[in-house]
């Protein structure tokens, strides 16, 4: 009976070994399709660190392939099938139900992910494994579990909350080697850290991360204040660890590309940046409650502002905000508005209101332009009076886009590299500064 795996296998650990050893035990007979590097690009798989040959040769040297061959193109999996008379489909559980599409041409097994594999194997793995422990159960922790599978050398192994049911849930959906019944028991299993709770728990969170010697990425905000982001970043630099702020645009290839074409003179000199993030939040959710830091300032100024620090900069010389504060005392609505010595910019948010959600930057020569929701940032266009000079840019965004920032903090602990141009300690810092000032310095708009 023959069964059929595909994989990446870059750092060849013992996780693969054991994966290939249950596809094995499905047959007599293994085939293992290597990815190449051109198919994992194109499905978004990021930091493949060795060559085809290389992963290829350590599938060999495991000694439980029978035969190896190479995954170049999507929907070569159905033409492998029938090609060699397979009869038996096998890839980890991860990957539960998307390939069931297969049961057509032959029988589909789901392999449960390795658990138990020790730090010490993980680690001492080529280059190095990356395990990350998981704060938070929230939606955005289940997004960042399902996209650190497409970033090489990374691994989430553990999960804290205070909340022990959610957090035995989590890691069972996950399939994580464990679930901490405390922070502190956490951090002893892991390297990194990853932070995904309510904003105000975020300073206490990671500032116990570093005094424990984890780098740490956090989402967005990662403080609600200027003075705890420089306290954070001081406290990460004197201890030599990686700390990175979680906002995923900030590291799409398309949106660098954008801000890249921007500031290169095409559209002449930049004197004005408009940027609108609105969505429509469920009331009863976290985003409406004061006690958790709600509003729409904290939950979406990030972005829009990233547009602005990244096209104008950081030396502003105004800054006025108008809020539309709802029952619950939360800014629904709010809109900052920044003077600089050559340049104005708007940046608008809501969590009950929706507007469009479009980026504009205004130049002495042309437009650049971003549709919604332009934080993903796959198309825009640069315009120009004479529309025969206007020109349109396409990139890829895949998935939810976490993966792009994961990619980057993985990269920078494995370099020993503390800071990033893509999102930089002080544009992280002028970030907090500016949202501290527009929760506390606003002018309200509808009467109290």
């Amino acid at each position: 009976m023959k069964v059929i795996t595909y994989g990446t296998y870059d750092l060849f650990h013992e996780g693969h070994r054991r994966l290939l050893q249950r596809a094995k035990d499905l047959g007599d007979y293994l085939i293992v399709a290597v990815t190449t590097e051109g198919f994992d690009d194109a499905r978004g798989k990021l930091n493949v660190r060795q060559s085809l040959m290389e992963r290829i040769k350590a599938v060999q040297d495991s000694g439980l392939a029978d035969q190896v061959i190479i995954e170049e193109y999507e929907g070569q999996k159905i033409h492998d099938i029938q090609k060699y008379g397979v009869d038996i489909f096998a890839i980890g559980s991860d990957w539960l139900g998307k390939f069931d599409y297969l049961n057509d041409y032959c029988k589909v097994v789901y392999l449960e992910r390795t658990k138990g594999v020790s730090s010490t194997e993980l680690r001492n793995a080529d280059a190095g494994i990356l395990r990350i422990g998981v704060v938070g159960t929230g939606r955005i922790a289940h997004r960042f579990v399902q996209e650190a599978k497409f970033v090489s050398g990374v691994e989430p192994v553990n999960v804290y909350s205070r909340n022990p049911v959610s957090r035995a849930q989590f890691a069972a959906q996950h399939e994580l080697d464990n679930s901490a019944d405390s922070y502190e028991e956490l951090l002893d299993d892991v390297d990194a850290i990853y932070v995904a709770t309510p904003h105000p728990t975020h300073v206490d969170l990671v500032r116990q991360a570093l005094q424990a010697g984890k780098h740490v990425l956090c989402e967005k905000p990662m403080t609600l204040t200027g003075g705890e982001a420089r306290e954070l970043f001081d406290l990460a630099q004197e201890r030599d660890l990686v700390l990175l702020e979680a906002i995923k645009t900030a590291f799409s290839p398309g949106f660098q590309r954008m801000v890249a074409v921007a500031r290169s003179g095409s559209i002449g000199d930049i004197r004005s940046v408009d940027a609108t993030f609105t969505k429509l939040v469920d009331p009863s959710l976290r985003e409406f409650d004061p006690e958790q830091g709600g509003g729409s300032i904290s939950e979406l100024a990030s972005y829009p502002l990233l547009a602005v620090l990244k096209l104008i900069g950081t030396d502003q010389v105004d800054v006025r905000t108008q809020a539309w504060i709802g029952e619950r005392g939360v800014d629904e609505f709010a809109r900052i508005d920044v003077k600089f010595s050559t340049a104005i910019a708007s940046a608008r948010m809501g969590i009950g209101v929706k507007a469009e959600g479009d980026l504009i930057v205004a130049g002495t020569r042309g437009q650049l332009y971003v549709p919604s929701p332009w934080w993903k940032t796959e198309y825009f266009e640069t315009r120009f009076e004479n529309p025969t000079d206007n020109k349109r840019f396409y990139f890829k965004f895949d998935g939810d886009g976490l993966r792009y920032e994961i990619a980057e903090f993985s990269s920078m602990i494995r370099k020993g590299q503390l800071d990033t141009f893509r999102l930089r300690r002080d544009e992280s810092i002028w970030l907090a500064d500016m949202i501290e000032q527009a929760r506390s310095d606003y002018e309200r708009i509808n009467p109290a």
